[in-house]
Protein backbone atom coordinates (compact mmCIF):
# COMPACT_ATOMS: atom_id res chain seq x y z
CA UNK A 1 0.00 0.00 0.00
CA UNK A 2 1.11 3.08 -1.13
CA UNK A 3 1.17 6.09 1.72
CA UNK A 4 0.41 9.09 -0.94
CA UNK A 5 -2.43 7.21 -2.61
CA UNK A 6 -3.58 5.97 0.67
CA UNK A 7 -3.89 9.53 2.09
CA UNK A 8 -5.37 11.30 -1.00
CA UNK A 9 -7.88 8.21 -1.23
CA UNK A 10 -8.72 9.63 1.90
CA UNK A 11 -9.99 13.05 0.42
CA UNK A 12 -10.92 11.82 -2.55
CA UNK A 13 -13.42 9.27 -0.36
CA UNK A 14 -14.67 12.35 1.32
CA UNK A 15 -16.74 14.21 -1.31
CA UNK A 16 -19.07 11.34 -1.55
CA UNK A 17 -20.43 13.01 1.65
CA UNK A 18 -21.01 16.28 -0.50
CA UNK A 19 -18.88 18.98 -2.92
CA UNK A 20 -15.88 21.37 -1.81
CA UNK A 21 -16.82 24.06 0.50
CA UNK A 22 -13.56 25.75 -0.37
CA UNK A 23 -13.27 29.42 -1.89
CA UNK A 24 -10.99 31.45 -3.24
CA UNK A 25 -11.93 33.71 -0.29
CA UNK A 26 -11.64 31.25 2.20
CA UNK A 27 -8.40 30.59 1.26
CA UNK A 28 -7.63 34.28 1.70
CA UNK A 29 -9.03 34.95 5.65
CA UNK A 30 -8.39 33.52 8.66
CA UNK A 31 -10.62 30.65 9.02
CA UNK A 32 -10.51 28.54 12.17
CA UNK A 33 -10.63 24.86 13.47
CA UNK A 34 -10.99 23.75 16.85
CA UNK A 35 -10.14 21.00 19.53
CA UNK A 36 -13.46 19.90 21.64
CA UNK A 37 -12.42 18.02 25.02
CA UNK A 38 -11.56 18.22 28.60
CA UNK A 39 -8.97 18.06 30.31
CA UNK A 40 -6.58 19.61 26.48
CA UNK A 41 -4.39 22.38 28.38
CA UNK A 42 -1.12 20.19 27.49
CA UNK A 43 -2.65 19.46 23.92
CA UNK A 44 0.10 19.71 20.91
CA UNK A 45 -2.49 20.17 18.46
CA UNK A 46 -2.58 23.68 18.13
CA UNK A 47 1.56 23.28 17.70
CA UNK A 48 0.93 20.97 15.20
CA UNK A 49 -1.54 22.46 13.50
CA UNK A 50 0.27 26.14 12.72
CA UNK A 51 2.83 23.95 11.67
CA UNK A 52 0.94 22.45 8.73
CA UNK A 53 -1.43 25.50 7.89
CA UNK A 54 1.97 27.77 7.72
CA UNK A 55 3.27 25.14 5.56
CA UNK A 56 0.72 25.25 3.05
CA UNK A 57 0.45 29.28 3.20
CA UNK A 58 -2.86 29.10 4.70
CA UNK A 59 -3.95 32.04 7.41
CA UNK A 60 -5.94 29.91 9.03
CA UNK A 61 -5.36 29.23 13.23
CA UNK A 62 -6.40 26.25 16.03
CA UNK A 63 -7.58 26.63 19.07
CA UNK A 64 -8.61 24.60 21.81
CA UNK A 65 -11.86 24.56 23.20
CA UNK A 66 -11.94 23.02 26.61
CA UNK A 67 -15.10 22.41 28.25
CA UNK A 68 -17.59 19.87 30.35
CA UNK A 69 -20.41 21.37 28.73
CA UNK A 70 -21.12 19.27 25.70
CA UNK A 71 -23.77 21.03 24.55
CA UNK A 72 -21.37 23.81 23.34
CA UNK A 73 -20.45 21.46 20.75
CA UNK A 74 -22.87 22.53 17.72
CA UNK A 75 -23.36 25.99 18.33
CA UNK A 76 -19.20 26.39 18.22
CA UNK A 77 -18.95 23.93 15.25
CA UNK A 78 -21.51 25.63 13.42
CA UNK A 79 -20.13 29.43 13.70
CA UNK A 80 -19.23 31.45 10.39
CA UNK A 81 -15.19 30.49 9.76
CA UNK A 82 -14.73 27.16 10.66
CA UNK A 83 -13.70 24.82 8.81
CA UNK A 84 -13.78 21.80 10.77
CA UNK A 85 -12.45 20.63 13.90
CA UNK A 86 -10.79 17.54 15.98
CA UNK A 87 -12.49 16.05 18.86
CA UNK A 88 -11.31 14.18 22.00
CA UNK A 89 -12.46 12.36 25.36
CA UNK A 90 -14.73 12.39 26.71
CA UNK A 91 -16.83 13.66 23.43
CA UNK A 92 -15.34 10.80 21.00
CA UNK A 93 -18.42 8.56 21.37
CA UNK A 94 -21.14 11.52 21.94
CA UNK A 95 -20.11 13.24 19.60
CA UNK A 96 -20.87 10.56 16.62
CA UNK A 97 -24.86 11.36 17.24
CA UNK A 98 -24.08 14.93 17.02
CA UNK A 99 -22.98 15.20 13.10
CA UNK A 100 -24.71 15.11 9.98
CA UNK A 101 -23.12 11.52 8.75
CA UNK A 102 -20.25 9.50 9.94
CA UNK A 103 -17.53 8.12 7.70
CA UNK A 104 -17.37 3.74 7.72
CA UNK A 105 -14.14 4.45 9.40
CA UNK A 106 -15.88 6.39 12.75
CA UNK A 107 -19.19 3.87 12.46
CA UNK A 108 -17.20 0.67 13.04
CA UNK A 109 -14.34 2.11 15.24
CA UNK A 110 -17.32 3.63 17.03
CA UNK A 111 -15.70 7.11 17.74
CA UNK A 112 -15.19 10.34 16.18
CA UNK A 113 -12.00 12.48 16.23
CA UNK A 114 -11.86 14.87 13.35
CA UNK A 115 -15.39 16.36 11.56
CA UNK A 116 -15.24 17.98 8.03
CA UNK A 117 -17.14 20.42 6.17
CA UNK A 118 -18.99 19.38 2.57
CA UNK A 119 -21.67 21.13 0.97
CA UNK A 120 -24.73 19.41 -0.14
CA UNK A 121 -26.67 19.57 -3.12
CA UNK A 122 -29.31 21.96 -2.10
CA UNK A 123 -25.88 24.29 -0.85
CA UNK A 124 -25.86 23.41 2.78
CA UNK A 125 -23.53 22.40 4.80
CA UNK A 126 -23.09 18.75 5.84
CA UNK A 127 -20.76 17.97 9.06
CA UNK A 128 -19.31 14.74 8.46
CA UNK A 129 -17.42 13.08 11.68
CA UNK A 130 -14.59 10.31 11.07
CA UNK A 131 -11.96 9.00 13.15
CA UNK A 132 -8.40 9.94 11.65
CA UNK A 133 -6.36 8.16 14.87
CA UNK A 134 -6.83 4.98 12.82
CA UNK A 135 -4.68 6.53 10.01
CA UNK A 136 -2.24 7.66 12.37
CA UNK A 137 -1.37 4.33 13.17
CA UNK A 138 -1.45 2.94 9.89
CA UNK A 139 0.91 5.64 8.33
CA UNK A 140 3.56 5.35 11.95
CA UNK A 141 3.96 1.55 10.25
CA UNK A 142 4.01 1.90 6.85
CA UNK A 143 6.47 4.97 7.11
CA UNK A 144 8.55 3.64 9.31
CA UNK A 145 8.86 -0.15 8.32
CA UNK A 146 9.43 -0.64 4.79
CA UNK A 147 7.18 -3.84 3.24
CA UNK A 148 5.45 -3.93 6.73
CA UNK A 149 2.10 -5.39 4.76
CA UNK A 150 4.13 -8.67 3.58
CA UNK A 151 5.37 -8.75 7.17
CA UNK A 152 1.95 -8.56 9.25
CA UNK A 153 -0.71 -9.96 6.51
CA UNK A 154 -2.16 -12.99 8.32
CA UNK A 155 -0.69 -12.65 11.84
CA UNK A 156 -1.60 -11.56 14.56
CA UNK A 157 -1.46 -8.04 15.85
CA UNK A 158 -1.70 -6.95 19.84
CA UNK A 159 -3.50 -4.20 21.35
CA UNK A 160 -2.82 -3.39 24.97
CA UNK A 161 -5.81 -0.74 26.75
CA UNK A 162 -9.57 -0.50 26.12
CA UNK A 163 -10.07 3.17 24.96
CA UNK A 164 -10.81 4.70 22.00
CA UNK A 165 -6.90 4.65 20.53
CA UNK A 166 -7.58 1.20 21.31
CA UNK A 167 -10.62 0.93 19.10
CA UNK A 168 -9.14 2.57 16.59
CA UNK A 169 -5.75 0.78 16.41
CA UNK A 170 -7.72 -2.77 16.19
CA UNK A 171 -9.52 -1.03 12.64
CA UNK A 172 -5.95 0.23 11.32
CA UNK A 173 -4.41 -3.70 12.02
CA UNK A 174 -7.72 -5.24 10.64
CA UNK A 175 -8.43 -2.81 7.96
CA UNK A 176 -5.04 -2.09 6.51
CA UNK A 177 -2.59 -4.28 7.78
CA UNK A 178 -3.73 -7.85 7.14
CA UNK A 179 -4.36 -8.63 10.62
CA UNK A 180 -7.27 -10.84 10.91
CA UNK A 181 -6.63 -12.23 14.77
CA UNK A 182 -6.13 -9.28 17.19
CA UNK A 183 -5.29 -10.21 20.98
CA UNK A 184 -6.38 -7.52 23.51
CA UNK A 185 -4.95 -7.42 27.02
CA UNK A 186 -6.47 -4.83 29.26
CA UNK A 187 -6.51 -4.44 33.25
CA UNK A 188 -10.42 -4.70 32.83
CA UNK A 189 -12.67 -7.42 31.19
CA UNK A 190 -16.19 -5.30 31.16
CA UNK A 191 -14.14 -3.11 28.82
CA UNK A 192 -12.84 -5.32 26.46
CA UNK A 193 -16.26 -7.28 26.14
CA UNK A 194 -17.82 -3.76 25.24
CA UNK A 195 -15.32 -3.17 22.14
CA UNK A 196 -15.72 -7.04 20.82
CA UNK A 197 -19.53 -6.61 21.34
CA UNK A 198 -19.37 -2.80 19.82
CA UNK A 199 -17.17 -4.55 16.63
CA UNK A 200 -19.68 -7.69 15.96
CA UNK A 201 -22.68 -5.36 15.92
CA UNK A 202 -20.18 -3.87 12.40
CA UNK A 203 -19.33 -5.68 9.69
CA UNK A 204 -15.86 -6.03 11.29
CA UNK A 205 -14.89 -9.59 10.12
CA UNK A 206 -12.20 -9.67 12.23
CA UNK A 207 -11.63 -12.12 15.71
CA UNK A 208 -10.99 -10.28 18.68
CA UNK A 209 -9.09 -12.20 21.49
CA UNK A 210 -9.42 -11.53 25.28
CA UNK A 211 -5.78 -12.39 26.87
CA UNK A 212 -6.64 -13.18 30.47
CA UNK A 213 -3.78 -14.72 31.74
CA UNK A 214 0.10 -15.44 31.24
CA UNK A 215 -0.59 -18.88 30.62
CA UNK A 216 -2.77 -17.92 27.40
CA UNK A 217 -0.23 -15.63 26.37
CA UNK A 218 2.55 -17.86 26.16
CA UNK A 219 0.51 -20.37 24.37
CA UNK A 220 -0.31 -18.07 21.54
CA UNK A 221 1.75 -17.48 18.48
CA UNK A 222 3.56 -14.09 18.29
CA UNK A 223 2.28 -11.25 17.29
CA UNK A 224 3.79 -9.23 14.44
CA UNK A 225 2.16 -6.23 14.95
CA UNK A 226 1.59 -4.25 18.44
CA UNK A 227 0.00 -0.81 19.84
CA UNK A 228 0.05 0.73 23.16
CA UNK A 229 -3.08 2.83 24.09
CA UNK A 230 -2.22 3.25 28.09
CA UNK A 231 -1.16 6.30 29.73
CA UNK A 232 2.74 5.74 30.99
CA UNK A 233 1.81 5.16 35.05
CA UNK A 234 2.89 2.55 36.84
CA UNK A 235 0.92 -0.91 37.07
CA UNK A 236 -0.76 -0.53 41.08
CA UNK A 237 -3.84 -2.24 40.75
CA UNK A 238 -4.49 -6.08 40.70
CA UNK A 239 -5.56 -6.02 36.58
CA UNK A 240 -2.89 -3.43 35.82
CA UNK A 241 0.18 -5.62 37.43
CA UNK A 242 -1.59 -8.72 35.90
CA UNK A 243 -1.98 -6.94 32.05
CA UNK A 244 1.64 -5.92 32.27
CA UNK A 245 2.88 -9.63 33.29
CA UNK A 246 0.71 -10.78 30.17
CA UNK A 247 2.37 -8.21 27.40
CA UNK A 248 5.90 -9.12 29.19
CA UNK A 249 5.33 -12.57 27.84
CA UNK A 250 4.14 -11.50 24.47
CA UNK A 251 7.60 -9.39 24.62
CA UNK A 252 9.72 -12.26 25.35
CA UNK A 253 8.56 -14.57 22.53
CA UNK A 254 11.31 -15.42 20.56
CA UNK A 255 9.88 -13.77 17.37
CA UNK A 256 10.05 -10.03 17.42
CA UNK A 257 7.83 -7.53 15.53
CA UNK A 258 7.31 -4.22 15.94
CA UNK A 259 5.59 -1.71 17.95
CA UNK A 260 3.65 1.51 18.11
CA UNK A 261 3.53 3.07 21.58
CA UNK A 262 0.95 5.39 21.22
CA UNK A 263 1.32 7.53 24.60
CA UNK A 264 4.34 9.97 23.90
CA UNK A 265 3.00 12.83 26.87
CA UNK A 266 5.10 13.86 28.79
CA UNK A 267 7.50 11.83 27.64
CA UNK A 268 8.05 10.00 24.19
CA UNK A 269 10.26 7.31 26.17
CA UNK A 270 7.88 5.37 28.11
CA UNK A 271 8.42 2.29 30.56
CA UNK A 272 6.56 0.18 27.88
CA UNK A 273 8.59 1.99 25.45
CA UNK A 274 11.81 0.67 27.16
CA UNK A 275 10.36 -2.61 27.77
CA UNK A 276 9.62 -3.67 24.27
CA UNK A 277 13.04 -2.33 22.91
CA UNK A 278 15.09 -4.30 25.98
CA UNK A 279 13.00 -7.33 24.79
CA UNK A 280 14.33 -6.52 21.13
CA UNK A 281 11.18 -5.24 19.50
CA UNK A 282 11.19 -2.53 16.79
CA UNK A 283 9.54 0.28 19.03
CA UNK A 284 8.52 3.29 17.20
CA UNK A 285 7.03 6.80 18.86
CA UNK A 286 3.97 7.84 19.76
CA UNK A 287 4.38 11.16 18.05
CA UNK A 288 4.42 9.35 14.44
CA UNK A 289 0.94 8.67 15.10
CA UNK A 290 -0.23 11.70 16.39
CA UNK A 291 1.52 13.57 13.48
CA UNK A 292 0.22 11.40 10.81
CA UNK A 293 -3.61 11.49 12.11
CA UNK A 294 -3.31 15.19 12.13
CA UNK A 295 -2.02 15.23 8.82
CA UNK A 296 -5.54 13.38 7.61
CA UNK A 297 -7.01 16.04 9.64
CA UNK A 298 -5.66 18.65 7.12
CA UNK A 299 -6.08 16.86 4.04
CA UNK A 300 -9.78 17.15 4.81
CA UNK A 301 -9.77 20.94 6.20
CA UNK A 302 -7.88 22.04 3.38
CA UNK A 303 -8.68 19.87 0.53
CA UNK A 304 -5.36 19.90 -0.35
CA UNK A 305 -2.98 16.62 -1.57
CA UNK A 306 -0.95 15.14 0.60
CA UNK A 307 2.09 16.31 -1.10
CA UNK A 308 2.02 19.74 -0.04
CA UNK A 309 2.48 19.06 3.43
CA UNK A 310 6.03 19.19 4.67
CA UNK A 311 5.72 16.84 7.46
CA UNK A 312 9.25 16.47 8.33
CA UNK A 313 9.17 20.18 9.47
CA UNK A 314 5.80 19.43 11.43
CA UNK A 315 7.43 16.17 13.50
CA UNK A 316 11.14 18.55 14.00
CA UNK A 317 8.66 21.09 15.57
CA UNK A 318 6.49 18.76 17.67
CA UNK A 319 10.48 16.76 18.77
CA UNK A 320 11.72 20.41 19.77
CA UNK A 321 8.50 21.04 21.68
CA UNK A 322 9.00 18.22 23.60
CA UNK A 323 12.57 17.92 24.48
CA UNK A 324 11.76 21.18 26.12
CA UNK A 325 9.94 19.19 28.85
Amino acid sequence: MSSVNSLESTLKESYKYGSSCITSTSCEKPQQAFLFGYPIAHSMAPLLHATLFKGVCLPWVYSLLETQDASEFLPALKQQGIIGCAVTMPYKVTMTSAVDEVTDEGRIIGAINTVFLRKAADGSTRYIGTNTDCIGVREAFLQNIPGIISKSTGKPGLVIGGGGACRAAIYALWKWMGVKKIYMVNRLETEIRAIIDSFKATDFSGELVWVSSVNQAEALEAPVLVVGTVPDFPPKEEGEILARKIVQAFLDKEEKGYILEMCYHPRPRTAFFDLGERAGWKVLYGTESMIWQGVAQQVLWTELPFGKFNVDEAAKVITESLDKH
